[in-house]
């Protein structure tokens, strides 16, 4: 970079910085920079006479990856005024704008402006617009259009598949997968993780491992993405021994990689391995661990009932590795201190929360009461919870279930009384069926 800006200085002073093709490279290796120099690149543009496609496309693509990718959004309506018309490449990356800034509204404006262009058959466009209507929920038109495609490559089917994924929607990108392989498309890297996430979430333990057969079998190289995803998917149906091996067998992980064999360890009670993975963990220098890896680790303290060590880890959250405490670290530290009859310094800690406690953390402290037959605290609670959700049934049931184990039998017809006469609806409950 340091050499570009003396090269810059000598295109002023010689006069070349007017054509634009030389200042377009300028703008190139600035704008797309591992470094990140955006607000160099946008100074060469800004005091460019008539910017080329080229220089929109370029910074349109550099702003799209930006944590604000909304502003390559804003560059577009300039493009439309003032400069060359928008051509085959300059889609795909507007499309990663809106689908990185979640934004379905702008998508759809694209959308329609790729029509009026006639590419929005391009299957570069197209792959795009799939991407961001995956990405931001829309998915009835993100399956339509791919559909609708009559030329679909592995790039459209993978984006479609994980698509899915990132929706919840399991089933449906196992279904698609399958008909992708029964059509004879080869499928990538990439597909393969979105796949193995998905049979992650479903428990499908079979497809997983044929996926695994198949990796094998076509000689694809296991990186870090297909590696974690392998991880991850034997952690989450219970294989840990091969999800341990496959794990210490990667020459490289990500702070993914590691969660996954945290959570999955804490899930499935091997709670020494969890504490002890998170330990080698932290003192990998490039390894961060995040949110996710808090919650895995909290969960294997509440299984082995490690007060203090849990103590220990969420008091220096923040402080020591940058990770504010959010619900689900509560919720732990809630049942924890429940389930080691702590219940005052659980209600404790609830009070202390910087944002109003939920249902999730009242509940687990309620059902702590339950246990250790606190309804002294158990009230208390109640009544947060009532100003949380006004009215609900399941609360009241609770408490009355309380006062007649211990039997305050007054208590009980008094909730009773209130449950039939103050208007008090019972939660509907629903099932997979």
């Amino acid at each position: 970079m340091r050499q570009l800006v003396q090269v810059h200085a000598l295109m002023i002073l010689t006069g070349r910085i007017s054509d634009n093709y030389a200042a377009s490279r300028l703008i190139s290796f600035a704008a797309l920079h591992p470094a990140g120099h955006l607000s160099h690149a946008l100074a060469i543009f800004s005091s460019t006479v008539s910017p080329n496609s080229f220089m929109y496309n370029t910074l349109i693509r550099a702003l799209a990856s930006s944590p604000n990718p909304s502003h390559a959004l804003l560059l577009y309506p300039q493009m439309l005024c003032s400069g060359p018309p928008p051509g085959r490449h300059t889609f795909p990356f507007l499309l990663k704008a809106t689908a990185n800034a979640s934004d379905l509204s702008a998508a759809r404006q694209i959308h329609t402006h790729a029509v009026r262009h006639g590419l929005d058959s391009d299957p570069y466009v197209v792959n795009g617009l799939i991407r961001s209507y995956g990405t931001c929920g829309f998915l009835i038109e993100a399956r339509q259009l791919f559909d609708e495609t009559p030329e679909r490559n592995t790039i459209v089917w993978t984006t479609m598949v994980s698509g899915y994924v990132q929706n919840f929607c399991a089933g449906e990108a196992v279904t698609l997968f399958c008909e992708m392989m029964g059509s004879g498309i080869e499928p990538c890297e990439a597909t393969l993780a979105s796949v193995l996430s998905a049979c992650a979430r479903l428990g499908g333990l079979q497809l997983g491992q044929k996926v695994h057969e198949l990796i094998g079998e076509k000689g694809i190289e296991v990186g870090v993405i297909l590696g974690t995803a392998l991880v991850d998917m034997y952690a989450k149906n219970g294989k840990m021994s091969i999800a341990r091996k496959l794990f210490e067998g990667m020459p490289q992980r990500n702070t993914v990689t590691w969660n996954a064999m945290i959570c999955g360890s804490a899930h499935y009670g091997h709670t020494s391995y969890a504490l002890e993975l998170f330990r080698e963990m932290v003192d990998v220098k490039e390894i961060h661990p995040n949110d996710i890896t808090f919650v895995g680790v909290l969960s294997a303290c509440c299984n082995a009932g490690n007060v203090d060590f849990a103590q220990r880890i969420f008091s220096c959250m923040e402080e020591k590795y940058g990770v504010e405490p959010k619900v689900e670290h509560y919720g732990c530290m809630v049942d924890l201190l429940g389930r080691c009859g702590r219940l005052e310094e659980a209600e404790q800690l609830v009070k202390g929360m910087k944002w109003k406690a939920d249902v999730v953390v009242l509940g687990a402290l309620l059902t702590a009461c339950r246990k250790s037959g606190n309804v002294e605290i158990a009230e208390r609670v109640v009544k947060e919870m009532l100003k949380v959700e006004p009215g609900n049934h399941g609360v009241y049931v609770g408490l009355s279930n309380m006062y007649a184990e211990v039997g305050e039998w007054e208590d009980v017809e008094r909730l009773r009384r209130l449950m039939r006469y103050g208007g008090l609806k019972k939660v509907p409950g629903w099932s997979c069926v």
